[in-house]
């Protein structure tokens, strides 16, 4: 591993650099819902062999000595797999409305800064036997596709087993260099990337230019004006009701049939996605008339995948657009025809490519500048493709996956990832921003009723709330630490 390599990326470092402000804590947690309890042996060596094969999961960040450089991945000299996974019981059996308490407490807690930033909590004693894993990751670690490419690393594809062949070896350290080569180093490789990257752009457009200047120039102002899109400050919020921010998280499920959201988007002649983002502003307009106020439009921060076959396992390989969406259009498919129309938009930007380099120009600023700027996006929606086929936990099938994505100063991220058969949607909001997070799952309900209808669906909707665990439900220590 070369010294830049150990190096943060720009778009990791942002999401690290982030969390001086706790409000925009950068953690990501998944619920895997298992129709039984995994065998404890196998699950070890499941996540054993996970960390092998993705060896930032055996590293911690160091900081740069000169505070000029992003923090360095560094082997943990005193990894430790089984702190990181802990096993408890409910005290009484329950569903996933008693695993929410679990994932919200992980929303709203740090990593301990000082060893590798994930922990993996199996939940025992749910109904019928059943199970539950919670994940907790640093976003600096893997977005949400990366995360999905990481699992595949580890889980079977049948309840026996899948033949992997013998566990990997342990990664041999790098060689190590001296601060000041490092950061030497790493400046080289950053200016060599820039050059490589910007080079054949520059040879283009000067060809261009002597073949036509016009469409040359038109071709600069257009970089230009894209990448001023990306960068622009967001100074209010849009919505007139989920203004307030604070570091205090509730987290609710919704689970949706995705053949029927699929029928949706064709008869729209739109993606699955288009249905999604319209499903959640229906949602949204819903829960602000039950306010007594309404918003023509809301601001939304949508990751864009800049994964190519080929990239590394893990990390973040994403972009954030952050643009307006409309509130104003109550038709559902008129309204999925004008996202889509947006949405690809902003996916065609010409400062897509620029991403690194804009989120570096970003890091330069001081965080709390970058803090202001998010603070004010209404909401923050994902849509991350997971498995068609069925996936196993040391024995145990996986009958849903719900992420929990972070809110990073939106007022509620609502995230999708598709399972076999079903849309599993983690909501996970800012308390501050909607105090009644009943009436927003009601809200949403609502406006997922509306898109499926368009495709003649009248499916029920399955939704879960969190709340405090009561006295009574705490969960008791078996096996592994205990989480706190």
């Amino acid at each position: 591993m070369s010294a830049d390599d150990r190096r943060m990326s720009q778009t990791d470092l942002m999401s690290w650099r982030m969390e001086s402000d706790p409000v925009l804590r950068s953690t990501i947690v998944a619920v895997a819902l298992l129709d039984r309890s995994p065998d404890h042996e196998r699950f070890v060596r499941m996540m054993e062999r996970g960390t092998r094969a993705v060896p930032s999961f055996r590293r911690k960040l160091a900081d740069s000595p000169f505070g000029r450089t992003p923090p360095r991945w560094v082997d943990d000299p005193d990894f430790d797999l089984s702190w990181h996974l802990r096993r408890i019981a409910l005290p009484h059996a329950g569903g996933l409305d008693a695993v929410l308490p679990l994932v919200r407490a992980a929303t709203m807690s740090a990593f301990d800064k000082d060893r590798p930033l994930w922990e993996a909590t199996i939940v025992d004693g749910l109904d019928d036997g059943r199970a539950a894993i919670v994940l907790k990751v640093h976003h600096a670690l893997t977005d949400g596709i990366g995360g999905i490419q990481i699992a595949n690393e580890m889980v079977d594809f049948e309840r026996d087993g899948t033949d992997r062949g013998p566990l990997p070896e342990t990664p041999p350290s790098p060689a190590s260099a001296s601060d000041l080569a490092d950061s030497v180093g790493w400046y080289l490789s950053t200016a060599g990337e820039a050059v490589g990257r910007g080079a054949p752009w520059l040879v283009r457009s000067g060809l261009r230019s002597l073949a036509n200047p016009v469409a040359a120039l038109r071709t600069v102002v257009d970089t230009a004006g894209s990448t001023a899109r990306f960068v622009r400050p967001v100074f209010t919020t849009r919505s007139p009701v989920m203004i307030d921010r604070s570091t205090v998280r509730e987290v609710a499920a919704l689970d949706l049939p995705l053949d029927a959201l699929r029928r949706v988007a064709r008869a729209a002649d739109s993606s699955l996605n288009d249905a999604f983002l319209v499903g959640i502003l229906l949602g949204l307009k819903n829960y602000h008339a039950r306010h007594g106020t309404q918003a023509g439009e809301l601001m939304t921060t949508l990751p864009i995948s800049l994964r190519q076959e080929g990239d590394a396992i893990g990390g973040n390989r994403i972009t954030l657009a952050r643009f307006a969406l409309p509130l104003d259009i109550a038709e559902p498919v008129a309204l999925m025809q004008r996202v889509d129309r947006i949405v690809r938009s902003w996916r065609d930007e010409p400062a897509v490519p620029l991403s690194s380099a804009i989120a570096g120009a970003l890091n330069v600023l001081p965080a709390g500048v970058l803090g202001g700027i998010l603070k004010h996006i209404d909401f923050l929606a994902s849509n991350v493709p997971g498995s068609p086929v069925p996936l196993y936990m040391a024995g145990a099938e996986v009958l849903r996956y719900y992420p929990f994505a972070p809110t990073l100063g939106s007022a509620v991220n609502i995230t999708l990832m598709s399972h076999t058969t079903h849309c599993c949607i983690g909501i996970n909001a800012d308390s501050a921003a909607v105090p009644d997070l009943p009436v927003l799952v009601e809200s949403m309900v609502e406006g997922f009723g509306d898109v499926l209808a368009v495709g003649g669906d009248g499916t029920r909707i399955e939704t879960v709330l969190s709340a405090a665990t009561p006295s009574h439900r705490q969960p008791k220590v078996d096996g592994f630490h205990a989480s706190t």
